[in-house]
């Protein structure tokens, strides 16, 4: 069996989608195979493309301030796994990115999450993430309301569906209070408990 860095080599190495991806290549994802806590992402935006950083942009700000963490502890991929639905910026469309390539999770994605033996907490950020992990049909609100049917089971790990951090979600926001009046508080401090269980 290949070792963790040699699969990790081999995704960044990829080219599979080349063809469909007018900025070319770059994968960014974060993996370690201690990790405790995953963030199952849609897709690398243009300033990540660019720095090869993973959510190093406002929506990485507002996560992480959700999360309750700083910049330190997210990027220790010994406590945070960061896995998008597609590697590679997709590239834009007329409102906004385009979707992931579905090719990236049907090469990698198992693979990954296959070697997370240690995870207590999953946060699935955004529909495309949500319909590939909670294999549930209806709109990011109807799952997101829901939180508490996912958060609150009895086997780890915990999973917390979640808006996309992005600005163009502020209206969103807006209209759900409850998110971080209810949801971020609970997220928050089953993070914590993840990050002292790594400990």
């Amino acid at each position: 069996m290949e070792s963790d860095q040699q699969l990790i080599a081999r995704i960044k190495a990829c080219d599979l989608c080349l063809p469909y991806l007018p900025d070319g290549v770059r994968p960014v994802f974060q993996f370690d195979s201690e990790a405790r806590i995953l963030v199952a992402a849609q897709a690398p935006g243009r300033r990540v493309h660019e720095t090869g950083i993973p959510f190093n942009d406002p929506s990485g700000d507002r996560l992480r301030q959700w999360m309750g963490i700083p910049p330190e502890t997210f990027y220790d991929p010994k406590q945070l796994a960061i896995l998008p639905m597609g590697f590679c910026f997709p590239g834009s469309g007329r409102s906004g990115d385009l979707p992931p390539r579905k090719e990236c999770a049907t090469q990698w994605r198992q693979q990954l999450l296959d070697r997370l033996p240690n995870l207590q907490l999953t946060l699935v950020v955004g529909q495309y993430a949500q319909a590939w992990h909670l294999q549930e049909k209806g709109s990011v609100t109807e799952i997101v309301s829901h939180w508490r049917d996912y958060c609150c089971r009895d086997q780890a790990p915990d999973i917390f569906p979640m808006p996309h951090p992005s600005p163009r979600n502020n209206v969103w926001l807006k209209r759900n209070p409850w998110f971080e009046d209810e949801l971020v508080p609970e997220l928050q401090r089953r993070v914590q408990s993840a990050l002292r269980f790594a400990r």
